[in-house]
Formats: C-alpha cells, sequence, structure tokens
C-alpha cells in the first residue's frame, strides 16, 4: 500500500499546534452569559483557544511569531450550531457539499445531523474534520423506530442496497431487540446519538434510552415518539427532543396510536401559550436538563408551504403554534436549541438558521442574547458537545465568528459575517461571495 503521508497538505485543515494567531481588539459576545466585551483579544494555538483577555493585558504577552489580526471593534460570537439537519436524505454529495459550504462561511461551525444514510454521512464528517471540503463539524445520529415506520420512503432512500430497518445505522426496535447489541451496532457507525423516531411505546423509548444511557451514548428523540407520549419521552430521560408542534400531543384526550394515525391537534388551546399540560411538561423538562430542538420556523419554509391553499393553511396554523409553543417554552426556563429541518434555495446568500434565529426573535419575542446563547452554548450541549464547542473559551476550540454590525442590536446582523473561524481555520465570506 503506497504511503500517503506526505500527500498534499487539505486546503481546510486546522493549522497544526504551535501556530498561534491573535484576534485583537474584538467586542466579544463569547456565549457563557456574560455581558459583551470589548477590547478583547482572543489567542489560538492550532485549532485551540489559549487566551481570552482585555488587549491591554495579553500585548506584551504575544509570542514574538504570532500571526496578528486587528478587529478594529468587530463583534466576536461563538461559532453557530444548527441543531437539525438532514445531509444525505437522499444521498447527493454535491448538493451536500455545496450545502457545508454555505454554512460554513456563514457562521456555522457544527451541525447535527438527524438520521441519513450514514455511510455518505460518515465521510462527509470526516472530510469536513481533516479539512478535504469545507464545513463544519457533523455530529450525526443513528435512527430506532418501531417497525411499522420502515416502509416511509425516506427509510429507502438512506438504505439502499440494504433492507430498511436492517441497517446499523437504521434500525427497526420490538421488545424482541436485544437493544444490547443494537445500540452497539449504532455506535459502530461512529454515531454521536441514538435517534428514537416513531412507533415505540413508553417502555421501548425508556429501554432504548436506558441502554444508550449505559454504552455512554446519548439520545435524540421527537418530541411526541407514537404512542409515546411528549411526557413519556422526557421521563424517559431522553437528552433532546425535536420539534416544538410535537408537543401539542400533550394531553391529547383520545390517546395516541402510531405515527400514521396522528389525531387533529387543537390549535386554539395554545393560542394564548398558557396550556397547563405544556407547564407540567416543561416544569419536567427544565428540572431534567431536556433541551428543546424547536425548528420553530420550519412551517415557514418552502417546501412545507406546499402548493395548494390547503397546504397553505396547514403550514400557517403550525407556523402560530410553533411561535406560541417556543415562546411558552422559553418563558417557562425550557433549554432551547435553534435546528432548522430545511434548508433556503441552494442560489440563497444564507442558510435556514439565519432564518431560525430571526423567528424566535421576530415571532417568539425571545431576547437576542438568549438566541444567540442558543445557537451556541446550547447548540453544544444538544449535540453532545459542550465540552469543546459553544464558547469563546480557553481550552475549547477556536470556533467563533466575526460580524461587522452588532447582532445584539438587530439579529438581521448575523448576515454582516466577514469571516468564519473554524477549528483555527479561517473562512472568509469574501471568497464564498467570490464564487457565487
Amino acid at each position: 500500500m503506497a504511503d500517503q503521508s506526505q500527500g498534499a497538505p487539505t486546503p481546510c485543515a486546522a493549522p497544526a499546534a504551535g501556530t498561534t494567531a491573535v484576534y485583537r481588539g474584538a467586542t466579544l459576545f463569547d456565549g457563557t452569559g456574560r455581558p459583551p466585551r470589548s477590547a478583547t483579544t482572543i489567542v489560538t494555538d492550532g485549532q485551540t483557544i489559549t487566551a481570552v483577555a482585555p488587549d491591554a493585558d495579553l500585548a506584551t504577552r504575544l509570542p514574538g511569531d504570532a500571526v496578528v489580526f486587528d478587529l478594529d471593534g468587530r463583534f466576536v460570537i461563538p461559532g453557530l450550531i444548527d441543531t437539525h439537519q438532514h445531509l444525505a436524505t437522499p444521498p447527493d454529495r454535491p448538493v451536500a457539499e455545496a450545502a457545508l459550504r454555505r454554512h460554513v462561511y456563514s457562521g456555522i461551525t457544527a451541525v447535527r445531523d438527524m438520521a441519513d444514510d450514514l455511510r455518505q454521512i460518515g465521510d462527509l464528517a470526516r472530510a469536513t474534520l481533516v479539512g478535504e471540503i469545507p464545513g463544519p463539524d457533523i455530529r450525526y445520529a443513528a435512527l430506532m423506530a418501531g417497525p411499522g415506520f420502515f416502509d416511509d420512503p425516506r427509510t429507502h432512500q438512506v438504505s439502499q442496497g440494504a433492507v430498511p430497518g436492517e441497517v446499523p445505522w437504521m434500525q427497526a426496535v420490538t421488545t424482541a431487540t436485544d437493544l444490547t447489541l443494537a445500540v452497539a451496532m449504532a455506535r459502530g457507525t461512529y454515531a454521536a446519538a441514538i435517534k428514537v423516531y416513531a412507533d415505540l411505546d413508553a417502555a421501548l423509548v425508556a429501554a432504548v434510552t436506558a441502554e444508550a444511557h449505559r454504552q455512554g451514548i446519548p439520545v435524540w428523540a421527537h418530541a411526541t415518539v407514537f404512542p409515546a407520549t411528549p411526557g413519556q419521552v422526557v421521563a424517559a430521560g431522553v437528552d433532546t427532543v425535536s420539534h416544538v408542534t410535537l408537543l401539542a400531543y400533550e394531553g391529547t384526550p383520545d390517546g395516541l396510536t402510531s405515527y400514521k394515525t396522528k389525531p387533529a391537534v387543537d390549535h386554539a388551546r395554545f393560542a394564548a401559550g398558557d396550556d397547563p399540560h405544556l407547564d407540567r411538561l416543561f416544569a419536567a423538562m427544565r428540572a431534567r436538563g431536556t433541551v428543546l430542538d424547536a425548528t420553530a420556523a420550519m412551517w415557514e419554509s418552502d417546501e412545507l408551504a406546499g402548493e395548494g391553499p390547503e397546504d397553505a393553511a396547514r403550514a400557517r396554523a403550525n407556523t402560530e403554534l410553533a411561535a406560541a409553543v417556543t415562546a411558552q417554552a422559553h418563558r417557562a426556563g425550557v433549554a432551547l436549541s435553534t435546528g432548522t429541518d430545511h434548508e433556503t434555495a441552494p442560489g440563497a446568500p444564507f442558510p435556514a438558521l439565519h432564518d431560525e434565529l430571526a423567528f424566535l426573535v421576530g415571532r417568539c419575542g425571545i431576547p437576542t442574547a438568549d438566541v444567540l446563547r442558543s445557537a451556541t452554548l446550547i447548540g453544544a450541549r444538544a449535540a453532545g458537545a459542550e465540552a469543546t464547542m459553544g464558547s469563546v473559551e480557553p481550552g475549547k476550540l477556536a470556533n467563533f465568528v466575526v460580524l461587522d454590525e452588532d447582532p445584539l442590536r438587530d439579529i438581521a446582523n448575523l448576515c454582516s459575517v466577514t469571516l468564519t473561524v473554524k477549528r483555527g481555520h479561517r473562512f472568509d465570506r469574501a471568497e464564498f461571495e467570490e464564487c457565487r
């Protein structure tokens, strides 16, 4: 086998350890909850942040070979995290690479891929990690659901050449399943989590969650798993729940049966943002630390708006539901992360995550600082990566975004991104604009 160790360097690789970069003169929102700090210096060594301090404190203590970048008061925030993406349903490598490229040049340094064809996702994750292609880090899940789910056409798209429900990244589970083996097979895909999707009762959701946690891997679940209710999913101990509109099934009077037979939602019940069933659910989520991956803006997407008046009316109703329930969750102190589960058109300048953040501020009334924290440190927690990303602090990855305008004054100022630093590598927005 030929030795490839001396091949051409990867174009987007993290700089080597011992390569020091200094970003001084920043106005820093560090994601920890501290107020913004002006005149701040960030020092990186390779792919790691080594110091964050006032400019004056570090001015005389910088290595002589450090490369210095003057930010002249520009705003710095942690790298953004999209906690709900699907990059390979169906697999299309050029489309996925284009999306990843736009993400990282728009300030996104990590994404949580919520089940796909992991044969392709695993390679995309490797390619962005080592810098073969531009893109965020990818944390991905292997899916588990009841057998009834696996005639869904999407499961065939992501299992081509094999049988849906019988592959390690997409498994049908029942009371007869050896969950120790099933979780171990999922972990063998290098998945960061198990995703619990549909057609599992409360006992099976709890059993899957317990075994996953025993093996040291988190569980990311749909907010309603049918027939398992949101309250049962949260009580099972899952780490995150996705899709705020699915929380509307808490307290459904007639009970739940399966993913395909969802009962109608009484939208009027939630309009005032004070539903007592949700108050009890949110108290449990707050006590357990369960993160809500709201995907609140997805019903405004062109894909879900549909083509006819009936689809449009459904999308409008779900948009109002998402806004009301997300606002109630925030008031109750639930930790929110910022997922999308859709994408803007390929030619759009910015990805859907920018729209999600704007929705949380504008339609849900959540303070901008809280939304930015949701998109950074809470997003890292949702992805199981809070120890290494989500805030600008010494010891964490050098993942941050430089903006010309203050995002706390207007969340739309995220579009003033001039530079994304991901694992210490610089992605200049001007390079992206030149190639559009």
